[in-house]
């Protein structure tokens, strides 16, 4: 829970017991009290402290993940409406900013939060992905889209992609456990290469490719579980 707050300096003062003190005197409490929760509870309605249940494996081989093992899927509504704003209700919008998506290659441009610097983190990603050999472009270009008001599939949550806060890229050459044509969870699959994921972990980003219900096009901005190693840039 430290590296929660660390995660978020600008935005975060302390824990004060069961409670998340932020710096504008808002307080959220961290465990809701509700014990170790099963899967479904544990990502249909997560207290803070479930957020950070499951340590997310930065720099591991794409290989397939133990059972509903899904760090970072778990997302406090609360939390995240505070951090980055409600979409449903306009609360987002104002803190969006533009960026150039492969700016050599692509120029595809793109809208990304300026909260806790998601935008400049973005760019950094983007221009170290610019300068990969061209075998890399058919995984980046075009990107599928980064903020979008919408719910996740098959629930009534808000996506990541509703904070502005994640992006997803080249949706033919990615992978995704809803797609499987049967009941059944599909067989893990990945053709992302490892190159491109490395670059978004450097930057905070964790990859969907590292969950049991795999995303591979997917990609977000979440400190707390993968603190970047990476430099804020300098604007």
């Amino acid at each position: 829970m430290a590296g929660l707050v660390a995660a978020y300096p600008g935005v975060l003062e302390k824990l004060d017991g069961n409670t998340l003190v932020w710096r504008d005197g808002t307080r959220m409490p961290v465990d809701d009290g509700k014990g170790e929760k099963p899967f479904a509870a544990w990502l249909a309605d997560p207290d803070i402290e479930d957020m950070l249940r499951l340590p997310y494996p930065a720099g591991a081989p794409a290989t397939p993940p133990a059972p509903e093992s899904d760090p970072g899927r778990a997302r406090n509504a609360a939390f995240f409406e505070k951090m980055y704003g409600d979409c449903r209700k306009g609360g987002v919008k104002s803190r969006l900013t533009t960026i150039t998506w492969l700016p050599a290659k692509a120029r595809q441009k793109l809208q990304v939060t300026t909260v806790n610097s998601v935008s400049a983190r973005l760019e950094a990603v983007s221009k170290e992905l610019d300068a990969l050999p061209a075998e890399f472009d058919k995984y980046l270009i075009p990107a599928a889209g980064t903020y979008n008001c919408r719910v996740i599939a098959g629930t009534d949550r808000v996506s990541a992609h509703g904070f502005a806060i994640a992006i997803d890229i080249a949706v033919a050459q990615s992978d995704y456990w809803r797609w499987s044509k049967g009941s059944a969870q599909a067989a893990y699959r990945n053709r992302i290469p490892l190159e491109i994921v490395q670059i978004f972990e450097k930057h905070g980003f964790i990859w969907g490719g590292r969950w049991y219900h795999f995303d591979t096009m997917h990609f977000e901005y979440r400190p707390e579980l993968l603190p970047p190693l990476a430099p804020l840039p300098s604007r």
